[in-house]
């Protein structure tokens, strides 16, 4: 595979911004095999965003011959009062989510936090060093990447949460840094201070975040951290999870938000570019001869077209998105079974 092609691999959908273009080019063609990650915390069941989308994007990775690690977060979970803030849940989460992106994701590597620190014994003088240059304004304007704000009490324990996960990139040497966009001033620091300190500056690759199925408010769609508009995993009602049944997937779907001919915000569209058209080269919305009779798109831009003139009513959108989801979520859900302890343990925290 040529340099332009992992490229492509890399850039496509759901990618929203690559830091830069340029440094991507020059890292493939002096590294055949970078070293990528993406980090997660350790909350909820995972859904159609922390999995599906995600995972999405790791293969794209794998596929362009990037060895890519998901780092499991397990101090950062425990930093920001996940799961209660108990480490033996947090552990048990974490073996779930381990074995979730090993399954979607083939020849992804799995990095505990506890293992990392463990393992690199100078990370803690690395995190006072960096720390140094990071003032306490900055350490508070970066909480979003946490999903918390600066007019939230916080305890002094979560101010090291974005200068760890600064470091924790130089820890494992990356060369490609990987997140939603709701983390892009997490890779911006460190593009700051990284060269400040002679440490290697990764391409930050951030993207799209998914959004939940509910109505989103004006104030959401302004609002520059993503928290109030992505799918989340404590909001059941607006996130399709990856064990939900076809039946709760179907009545979430039916009752999500999509108002006739409205494109902009619209979650079943948003769906349906970024993750039935990434696995289906081509859809088709069955409906009645009176209603139109079947059609097939073969492109995104086309239904998306179609809708907007409200060619395409959104019940039948529904019912689509909802046929396809399905048939992506059934072999993960059915390869993935998770014991009676492990569901209480997550939904006694979320």
């Amino acid at each position: 595979m040529d340099v332009t092609e992992k490229i492509a691999l890399v850039t496509k959908d759901p990618t929203e911004e690559v830091v830069t273009n340029e440094e991507l080019e020059n890292l493939f063609k002096t590294n055949s095999h970078p070293k990528h990650y993406i980090g997660l915390e350790i909350s909820g069941f995972l859904h159609l965003g922390s999995l599906i989308l995600t995972g999405f994007k790791i293969n794209d990775f794998i596929k362009a011959g990037v060895e890519s690690t998901v780092f499991l977060a397990d101090w950062h979970t425990f930093i920001n009062n996940k799961l209660g803030g108990d480490w033996e849940k947090i552990k048990s989460v974490s073996k779930y989510y381990a074995d979730a992106f090993k399954l979607f994701c083939p020849g992804v590597k799995i990095i505990q936090g506890s293992e990392l620190y463990e393992l690199r014994k100078e990370y803690w003088l690395d995190l006072v060093k960096f720390a140094k240059h990071m003032s306490l304004e900055r350490a508070m304007r970066s909480l979003t990447i946490m999903g918390r704000t600066e007019k939230e009490k916080i305890d002094l324990g979560q101010l090291l949460y974005p200068p760890m996960q600064a470091v924790d990139i130089h820890a494992m040497d990356l060369d490609i840094v990987h997140a939603g966009m709701d983390q892009r001033k997490i890779h911006m620091l460190v593009r700051e201070i990284f060269p400040k300190m002679k440490w290697k500056v990764p391409v930050a690759v951030h993207h799209h975040i998914l959004p939940g199925l509910s109505e989103p408010q004006t104030s959401d769609v302004k609002d520059s951290s993503f928290a109030s508009t992505k799918m989340s995993k404590s909001k059941s009602g607006s996130g399709i999870f990856i064990h939900d049944s076809d039946d709760e997937i179907k009545s979430k779907f039916k009752k999500a938000w999509c108002p006739e001919g409205i494109v902009e915000n619209n979650p079943l569209l948003e769906i349906s570019r970024h993750l039935i058209f990434h696995e289906f080269k081509e859809i088709t919305i069955e409906r009645p001869s009176k209603f139109g009779g079947n059609v097939t798109f073969t492109s995104y831009p086309q239904l998306e077209k179609e809708f907007a003139e409200k060619k395409l009513h959104p019940s039948d959108l529904k019912e689509t998105v909802s046929r396809y989801i399905i048939e992506v979520i059934k072999p993960i859900r059915q390869k993935l079974a998770l014991s009676e302890e492990l569901v209480n343990a997550i939904k006694q925290t979320t």
